[in-house]
């Protein structure tokens, strides 16, 4: 008897959080994504840069806040009754990091064949094409599907570990 071997391949469908920034269309693979949660209260960490909105409690973590508004080079988010934060998971050296996404609205989970899925623009866009994993074609509209690995350079992804271990006590003593 052979056993059967399933074997993932680029040609399949993935799944994209798509959502809204800017009044553009973004999407993040589902596999990189841990939960979204209303926008609520963050704490503000001083000297951190200005796309760091804060840090969270999330049941007994602390995560970071990032503005992707403010990380792409546009004006802050402006908070709404829409805003949401998505928590992502990225990986920092050998460990896994949640770190939360400031956006303005959660669209809806979406496949997108490869077939679909165009290269990153080597010109034309806002943000730096390393941020761009590809530009989706959804009913005819493009949508920019990031590489959130690339979201945050490691001198940045070494700042928001420090708030994570340096903060947690502050943070949840505050509560």
């Amino acid at each position: 008897m052979t056993e059967k071997v399933q074997t993932t391949t680029f040609d399949e469908p993935q799944q994209y959080l798509t959502f809204m920034l800017t009044g553009e269309s973004y999407a993040i693979n589902i596999q990189r994504i841990k939960e979204i949660i209303q926008y609520g209260e963050l704490t503000e960490v001083p000297r951190m840069p200005d796309f760091i909105r804060g840090v969270i409690n999330l049941r007994g973590a602390v995560v970071p806040v990032i503005d992707l508004s403010s990380r792409f080079g546009k004006q802050p988010t402006v908070v709404g009754r829409r805003n949401c934060i998505i928590i992502i998971e990225v990986e920092v050296g050998s460990e896994t990091q949640s770190i939360g996404v400031m956006v303005d609205s959660v669209n809806a989970v979406l496949e997108i064949p490869a077939s679909e899925i165009e290269p990153a623009p080597k010109f034309g866009s806002n943000i730096h094409t390393d941020f761009i994993a590809g530009m989706g074609k959804i009913a005819g509209k493009f949508v920019i599907i990031l590489n959130i690995q690339y979201v945050l350079s490691m001198d940045d992804m070494a700042a928001l570990v420090a708030v994570q271990s340096g903060s947690m006590a502050e943070l949840l003593t505050e509560q």
